[in-house]
């Protein structure tokens, strides 16, 4: 029996207060509709039937996904007409679960004992105990377990209030049952919707056996309504994180302050400082330490390296056994070969450095390729752009460039070359000499400062 997974994610969001779709909404970087769609892919065997509205065109534009089958809801009449919209693609035979593209955590674990009970012909339904229950609907069940019903507060007498148990929304069920449960679903109510939790009471009328599973994590099935919602969630997410992180052996001294907003492969004897912000895709080898405040994304490190506090690296590659920072950003298409140094405020752009280089101070380097065992000095520029092009530097091996040094590109320093302090470099120097741009040196004996006339 095949299982079909209708995700909800027609609403607007109102308490959102925001043109972007609910759904749209970051969670560690991505939105929150992406997180529910990596949990039904993890389901296997499943086609996703995405039921979408509000903002429909943002929503396809930005999950792209092939395998997912769009359903429109023109109208929003509720989450029973939302899963009636999706029903006609899916085959009598299969066995359907019902998820919500604003509960971004629920786990596959979580959600996989439902579908087992649906393959067997029943109703299932997540539940959650909630401490403070107060506007829920209460589950009822029958002497045997089962459920019976869903009472909602205002229905309910005290002793119905006095239960904890409440529904979260999920439900699977055999994909007949639950066509014909949705199709004779009324909007008879307060707000004229078409309500998914009524088809509980008809699969009991009907006599299906509706059973219950319980959610052991409660943060796993609350949604997002507005942006507290959206930062309890952030942090419930990061705690996952850190603790996966921590199991795998890297030392987070503060896992409260750090945030993994991607994929992270970690090698041995890691250590991550606080305020450390990872996204996209991380690959660190062994020994790498991560100062404060440093962001990362799609980077990779290889072993033995430090970065200090305060850096910026995106879309780079730094070799084993180098030093990076403090105030260091690394830009992309940056490749650093082993035991390089950069240090504070330098900035790389789409550049090689060889084995060995320094680059420790100051210093902006865009469109170059460094050789092994270069010192560049404080202040030196590889002025990169001529107002409508992009241009490259060439420095070989054993290059000294002193301090406050402009290379204006296109240029090749040649292998050993020395290029002295303050000088302006446009055109290329020769191997293993010391080329120099300055203007000489003067001293104006008896020159006066300005001063300011006084007043009155």
């Amino acid at each position: 029996m095949s299982l079909s997974i209708i995700i909800l994610a027609a609403g607007q969001g109102t308490r959102m207060r925001s043109a972007r779709p609910k759904v749209l909404h970051p969670l560690a970087g991505r939105p929150l509709l992406a997180h529910v769609i990596d949990t039904a892919r993890a389901l296997q065997g499943s086609d996703i039937h995405v039921v979408i509205g509000h903002g429909a065109e943002q929503v396809q534009a930005l999950i792209p996904d092939s395998d997912i089958q769009w359903v429109l809801q023109a109208d929003q009449l509720g989450t029973g007409h939302a899963v009636a919209q999706a029903m006609p693609a899916i085959a009598d035979g299969n066995t359907v679960l019902v998820m919500y593209g604003d509960v971004p955590l629920v786990s596959r674990e979580t959600l996989e004992p439902l579908c087992s009970l649906a393959a067997r012909g029943m109703a299932a339904l997540l539940t959650a105990e909630l401490d403070n229950p107060a506007g829920y609907g209460r589950i009822l069940h029958h002497a045997d377990g089962s459920i019976c019903g869903i009472v909602e507060e205002k229905d309910a007498s005290s002793a119905e209030k006095a239960l904890h148990e409440i529904n979260t929304g999920f439900i699977a069920a055999p994909a007949a049952r639950l066509r014909g449960w949705v199709e004779a679903l009324d909007n008879n109510n307060a707000q004229g919707e078409f309500y998914l939790t009524d088809v509980i009471a008809r699969a009991v009328t009907e006599g299906t056996s509706v059973r219950g599973v319980m959610a052991e994590n409660i943060n796993e099935v609350l949604g997002i309504n507005d942006r507290r919602q959206l930062a309890v969630q952030e942090r419930c997410f990061q705690q996952r994180q850190a603790e996966r992180c921590l199991q795998a052996g890297i030392t987070l001294p503060d896992p409260a302050r750090f945030d993994l907003r991607g994929e992270l492969t970690a090698g041995q004897d890691i250590y991550i400082d606080i305020n450390a912000v990872l996204e996209g895709k991380i690959i660190l080898g062994d020994r790498v330490t991560i100062g404060p405040n440093v962001v990362m994304r799609n980077a990779t490190v290889g072993d033995d390296v430090t970065i200090l506090a305060n850096c910026v690296i995106e879309d780079a590659e730094i070799g084993a056994g180098s030093r990076i920072g403090p105030f260091a950003r690394l830009r992309p298409e940056t490749r650093l070969a082993a035991h390089t140094h950069v240090g504070n405020f330098v900035e790389i752009k789409k550049s090689d450095v060889g084995e060995g280089s320094k680059i420790n101070h100051l210093s902006y380097i865009g469109d170059t390729s460094i050789g092994a065992d270069v010192n560049i000095g404080a202040g030196t520029i590889t002025c990169n752009y001529d107002g409508a092009n992009k241009h490259r530097t060439v420095i070989g091996d054993r290059v000294f460039i002193g301090s406050d040094t402009q290379l204006v590109a296109p240029v090749e320093i040649q292998a050993g070359a020395t290029i002295g302090a303050g000088s302006t470099i446009t055109r290329d120097v020769p191997a293993n000499e010391l080329t120099l741009s300055r203007t000489q040196q003067q001293t104006h004996t008896g020159w006066k400062r300005p001063v300011k006339k006084p007043k009155g």
